[in-house]
């Protein structure tokens, strides 16, 4: 029988935006992973059945509740897991706007989508707060989003910024951290994600038509690094959330 400490519930939005580097991470720990993939109609079963809730990313915005009504239940969620049952909580671009949006913050469309492999600043609250603890100050990390955290929940800190998003990343110093960035990438998460009509309309845009080689090669070049830093966080996160 599978420990109940050791149950993470996943829920996603897109069946190639999944936990990546971080599954490898769960399966060599022995966690217990559930995926609901909300775009096709799984529902999200008890959260009392879980000890952490991940939230991926997605092309969709957190105001598309009348395209997908799913994301209603799901914001709901979200609420119940932090502020019920103080479920360990980690939100990942969408996921991390889902968050701001579920507790009484605002997202909108960004001035200036941030795309590829780029740099953000951890604010001083970030450079204290546990899941942080110990990466680099600035943090390489993957952008490809459109959308941004335009007011921050009362109860969560901002711990990291860029020029062109301030709201990088949010927390509450114990139970739970959102990245807007992306550091499970694999070494197929570029090619995957640029197959999104939505994405490679927002990499040609941002970067130029033929630009998907050139991010390639970029992440390919950092992707040992990047997922150093994956791992790094997960052993911060698992330290919090499940003491070991």
């Amino acid at each position: 029988m599978t420990d109940k400490k050791k149950k993470v519930l996943v829920l996603q939005h897109l069946a190639i935006e999944h936990p990546g580097i971080f599954m490898d991470f769960f399966n060599a720990d022995g966690f217990s992973v559930d995926i609901i993939h909300l775009d096709q109609g799984q529902t999200i079963p008890d959260l009392r059945d879980y000890n952490a809730l991940w939230v991926m990313g997605g092309p969709m915005d957190v105001w598309e509740e009348q395209k997908y009504p799913w994301l209603r239940s799901e914001k709901s969620a979200i609420r119940e897991a932090i502020r019920d049952f103080n479920i360990p909580f980690v939100g990942i671009c969408l996921g991390h706007q889902l968050l701001a949006d579920a507790l009484g913050g605002e997202v909108s469309m960004s001035k200036e989508p941030e795309v590829g492999v780029m740099n953000v600043e951890l604010t001083p609250q970030g450079k204290l707060d546990s899941h942080l603890l110990g990466l680099p100050d600035p943090l390489m990390c993957f952008q490809w989003h459109s959308s941004s955290i335009t007011r921050i929940p009362e109860q969560l800190n901002v711990l990291a910024s860029s020029q062109a998003c301030p709201v990088q990343a949010l927390g509450n110093g114990h139970s739970v951290i959102s990245i807007q960035f992306h550091i499970e990438i694999t070494h197929n998460t570029v090619s995957e994600w640029y197959s999104v009509p939505a994405y490679q309309a927002s990499l040609d845009k941002t970067l130029g038509q033929g630009s998907i080689s050139d991010l390639k090669k970029t992440v390919d070049d950092n992707l040992e690094d990047l997922n150093n830093l994956a791992k790094k966080f997960y052993q911060n996160w698992r330290k919090q959330a499940f003491g070991f």
